[in-house]
């Protein structure tokens, strides 16, 4: 029978800050509640609900309609519960959302206390949590990422906007990824999402959802049609994607699929996350199944998150069309935006010019001219000040000029766009390029035909089987990974049964350490195979397929070795992604072997003198695949006479080289300088970059974490700088999901983390860290304790009362901005006097162990003494509540005050701020100004400390 039923009351011991809760319905194996003070829906399974009845005994107090009554009666009909106060009969449901729930004073009068350091560490636990939420890096903090200025700036733009709909469109290998995972958890931790839907082509729904795990502790499900039918077979006639709060699932299956494009637009999504957003083909006429259904999502979900790498000049009604998904209103024509674009490309001459010291010309000052059409004089007023101004005075006119134009620039706030070159921190990439001769095996040439027309895709050609005993390029390999020793080196194919084989002639041939990577493995064999690899003394050798490797970080390597080439261009540029990025502390050597003659000896010289892509970013390598992709295979397919081929090829590679050159420069002609200057401006001092280095400084020397796990008798023990063993050996619960294949390695070191996947990154937001905090704060643990202090003068008694200031509203509005849930302690003695600033001394805690108290005994002094002190308590705490409250609103009216005017003004100059964004802020800053006042202390917990001689007067 199920424990819960409709009416019934609940507390979420996980946000113990929504309030009472009410079961609204009990569906199959999963529980509905509606916690009211909130306006706050949670689905919680059965089985792992953290919830706790909210069953008041006889002698409790309880909260109704404002008035707290003392309970003389308890009655139970239908799972229901009634309540008696006085002469007053109430059903469960009329209780308050804020209910009196601390039973620290019941322990205390009965005697049931615990020992000091369990107090004084519950108070250090309700302290950590209360500045963890409070955090500008909130839901990011454990993120097992590099602190990266332009990726964190993303995050925080994404944060101000009332919802963010953005255009990510960094240059690859910039993290666009990453960029959305961050913007995605901080929603969620937040409270402003709850439900997010990521769609991407179905090679990439398994590095998004090793990214979302690994990187962000994101647990998320993935979808596809065998799923929802299994569910649908198993009777569960419900929408199958109302089953997760986080979907992933790739966007052709449900673009072809009328059914599921109608549950998947039914089931409501906070976020919408789309990957290769170039791929939603869209034109006046006509538009994609794949683009229709994102156009239907984003017509519905408030948050809209597109990614896309391909340059907007390579297809400029495309770009048209993926900025519309996010703002319809404002890209309405696509005439109109294109002559922006052309407009804006003038813009674009006229900053350079700027930025390189130079006084913009005449038709430069006429391209600036329409930016300021409302406000033509300041436009004026700024040149002058450019032409008047002095050397060293010029610099600072033209920052203000280019500062004004970033603002009234309407794509920026659709967009996105970081580039490389203004990043920096890239390593060079140093290619090993190698022809190696077919020797006397005939049959060697047709082999590499057939794993060639297996690997580009061409229909009716399976993967043969592969056999590299006799292989030249094992050769090749095993003389280079002898020339590097003993550097590490990362080696890269297309599939699993390529890695099983390589493994298999490696091991015949060497007794060299090798791990392996692919996608038949399980994430805790991944985890243990990448640490092996990452020791100093463990692997040098990693194989990975093209899919087991994603959402990995191996930039520890600096060898990349391409065993076989990808047809793509943007393929290829993600293999070499993995060692070519941001933080890489070496020159990537990229290596590469080709047998004379072979099919992937005319890929490789396509690449390398068409493209030039072993040495620099390809950004139009999409374009390029598209124009000659085909022609490349036929030629590497044909059975030619060599010269033939060669003139064929060499032909080919002067057509790509020359239409390379010609896209690159309509790149770089077409850039916007104004959006790139809006997306790096400030990076470099962004508030989250600044708290989270901050924190990582901290970090090491913080051991509050392996604290917190000694509460449940996990053992911690340093095996390695940086490096902590965690053995549950002695776990009194079994509720850390994490132990469930035993003791853990975990670490406090963001490098660590980042070098070691199979580590726990136990940082303050982590859900091991989260669930420890929970079970410890909701249970009785330290909220009752009882202190013997000689240094208190005689016959003194001095109650501390730990009380939280929680303030009851929706998630969404992130109270905890302005209040965080921090502990007040009040101190009162026994004449009702406040003791400001009063703590026991250390000697006294630090004896309290040893010194045994029968507090039996005392029961009755207690309980004397305690209910008017607590009282006098308690009024002291709903005081500073009330100032705290008022303090907190003060400070929400200016911030958010400030943010509606700064909108309000941009404006009046930018038509890309949407007034439907105004709207949503203008009506959080009144919610939130609301809901402060209401803000109420909770008690939480108690000490009662006493002279020595209160034992023998009492007794």
């Amino acid at each position: 029978m199920s424990p819960f039923v409709p009416g019934q009351r609940w507390f979420s011991t996980a946000e113990p800050e929504l309030g009472l809760g009410t079961v609204m319905r009990v569906v199959a194996r999963s529980v509905q509640i509606v916690f009211t003070g909130t306006g706050v829906v949670r689905q919680y399974a059965m089985t792992s609900a953290p919830l706790a009845r909210a069953n008041f005994r006889a002698g409790e107090r309880i909260r109704i309609d404002g008035r707290e009554l003392d309970v003389e009666e308890v009655a139970e009909a239908a799972g229901l519960l009634r309540y008696r106060g006085g002469s007053d009969w109430y059903e469960e449901g009329q209780l308050d959302a804020e209910q009196p729930v601390s039973k620290a004073d019941s322990r205390l009068l009965g005697g049931r206390v615990d020992r000091n350091r369990a107090y004084e560490f519950r108070l250090e636990s309700l302290r950590r949590r209360a500045q963890a939420q409070a955090h500008a890096g909130w839901g990011i903090l454990g993120a097992r990422i590099d602190l990266i200025p332009h990726q964190l700036r993303v995050a925080e733009i994404a944060a101000a906007r009332r919802p963010p709909r953005l255009l990510l469109a960094d240059e690859v290998g910039l993290g666009k990824t990453i960029e959305a995972c961050l913007i995605v958890a901080q929603l969620l931790a937040s409270g402003r999402a709850s439900r997010t839907l990521i769609l991407v082509p179905e090679a990439l729904v398994h590095q998004w959802f090793v990214e979302l795990l690994r990187r962000f502790n994101l647990r998320f499900a993935i979808f596809d049609e065998e799923r929802c039918e299994s569910m649908e077979l198993g009777g569960d006639a419900s929408n199958p994607f109302e089953d997760e709060q986080g979907v992933i699932a790739a966007i052709g299956w449900l673009a072809a699929d009328d059914e599921r494009r109608e549950q998947l637009l039914e089931a409501g999504w906070d976020v919408l996350v789309v990957d290769e957003a170039h791929h939603l083909e869209w034109s006046p006429e006509e538009a994609s199944p794949a683009y229709r259904l994102v156009e239907a999502l984003a017509e519905k979900v408030p948050a809209v998150i597109l990614l896309s790498a391909t340059p907007e000049q390579l297809g400029r009604s495309g770009h048209f069309a993926r900025l519309r998904l996010l703002d319809p209103a404002r890209y309405a024509s696509l005439e109109t935006f294109l002559a922006e674009s052309d407009q804006l490309i003038s813009v674009s001459a006229a900053v350079e010019s700027l930025l390189d010291g130079a006084a913009p010309d005449t038709a430069q000052r006429e391209a600036l001219a329409p930016l300021f059409s409302s406000d033509p004089e300041s436009l004026a007023r700024h040149l002058d000040d450019i032409d008047a101004a002095s050397e060293e005075r010029r610099a600072l006119a033209v920052s203000r000029l280019v500062d004004e134009l970033v603002d009234r620039h309407g794509v920026g706030r659709s967009m996105i766009r970081n580039r490389r070159a203004a990043v920096g921190g890239f390593p060079k990439r140093i290619k090993h390029l190698a022809t190696l001769p077919a020797g006397e095996d005939r049959a060697l040439l047709g082999r590499l035909l057939a794993e060639f027309l297996a690997d580009v895709g061409v229909p009716g050609h399976a993967e043969p089987e592969h056999d590299y005993t006799r292989d030249p390029r094992l050769d090749w390999l095993l003389a280079l990974l002898e020339r590097i020793a003993p550097a590490k080196c990362l080696l890269l194919c297309r599939s699993r049964s390529k890695v099983q084989a390589l493994e298999e002639a490696l091991r015949l041939r060497s007794g060299l350490q090798v791990a392996r990577f692919h996608e038949d493995m399980n994430l805790l064999q991944r985890d243990r195979n990448a640490a092996f690899f990452a020791q100093a003394d463990g692997a040098r050798l990693l194989i990975a397929s093209e899919i087991g490797a994603e959402g990995r970080n191996f930039q520890f390597a600096q060898h990349l070795v391409l065993w076989d080439l990808p047809a793509d261009p943007d393929m290829l540029e993600q293999r070499i992604g993995r060692l070519d990025r941001i933080g890489q502390r070496g020159h990537v050597q990229i290596h590469a072997a080709v047998v004379e003659g072979s099919p992937q000896q005319l890929l490789l010289s396509w690449f390398d003198e068409g493209l030039g892509a072993f040495e620099q970013v390809c950004a139009d390598g999409r374009e390029l695949l598209h124009e000659f992709g085909q022609d490349l295979i036929d030629l590497a397919s044909l059975d030619a006479d060599d010269e033939e081929q060669d003139a064929a090829l060499a032909e080919l590679v002067a057509a790509t080289r020359a239409r390379h050159a010609e896209l690159s420069e309509a790149i770089q002609n077409g850039r916007d300088r104004l959006l790139e200057i809006a997306s790096q401006r400030g990076a470099a001092k962004g508030r989250l970059l600044q708290a989270l280095r901050l924190d990582d400084d901290l970090a090491h020397v913080d051991d509050y974490p392996l604290r917190l796990f000694e509460q449940f008798g996990v053992h911690n023990e340093t095996i390695a700088p940086g490096v902590v063993l965690l053995d549950p050996e002695y776990l009194t619960l079994d509720a850390f999901e994490e132990f469930k294949d035993g003791p853990r390695q975990a670490t406090l070191d963001r490098a660590q983390a980042l070098a070691r996947d199979d580590l726990l990154y136990l940082r303050p937001d982590h859900p091991m860290v989260l669930s420890a905090q929970e079970l410890l704060l909701s249970a009785e643990s330290g909220n009752a304790a009882f202190l013997v202090d000689d240094a208190l003068p005689a016959r003194t008694v001095v109650l501390e009362a730990v009380y939280v200031l929680e303030c009851i509203a929706d998630r969404a509005l992130q109270v905890g901005r302005f209040l965080p849930p921090e502990p007040v302690v009040v101190a009162v003695d026994t004449r009702l006097q406040l003791r400001e600033g009063f703590h026991p001394s250390t000697r006294s805690i630090e004896r309290a162990a040893d010194r045994l108290v029968d507090l039996q005994r005392l029961r009755k002094p207690i309980a004397t003494l305690l209910p008017p002190m607590l009282k006098r308590a308690g009024e002291e705490a709903t005081k500073l509540a009330g100032e705290r409250a008022e303090q907190a609103a003060a400070t929400a009216d200016s911030l958010l005050g400030h943010e509606v005017e700064r909108l309000a003004a941009l404006a009046r100059i930018n038509p890309a701020v949407r007034e439907d964004e105004i709207a949503r802020l203008e009506a959080e800053r009144e919610a939130v100004l609301a809901a402060l006042p209401q803000a109420r202390p909770r008690l939480d917990a108690l000490r009662l400390v006493v002279s020595p001689d209160f034992l023998r007067l009492a007794s």
